[in-house]
């Protein structure tokens, strides 16, 4: 345990962000699989928005890579796009 003030309100300040950057990663993920696990490509494709403004918001704060977004974004595209009407 942190003995200095300053060394305390790090420790409190690092537990907050861990958990926020947690909640970020777990939507994202969350919003993926909904995405692949969807019936029609209607309903994939509005999922698919949610997902990929969650993965811009990870990379945006720098949870995640911009790269890796851009990834993951790309491939799930691909899988709403093999979906049949």
């Amino acid at each position: 345990m942190p003995n200095k003030n300053n060394a305390k309100k790090a420790l409190r300040q690092a537990i907050k962000r861990a958990a926020q950057n947690r909640e970020k990663k777990i939507k994202f993920r969350e919003a993926i699989k909904k995405t692949v696990k969807s019936e029609s490509k209607k309903e994939a494709v509005e999922l698919a928005k949610a997902a990929q403004k969650a993965l811009d918001k990870a990379a945006k704060t720098g949870v995640i890579k911009k790269n890796t977004a851009s990834r993951k974004i790309s491939r799930l595209m691909k899988k709403v796009n093999l979906k049949t009407a």
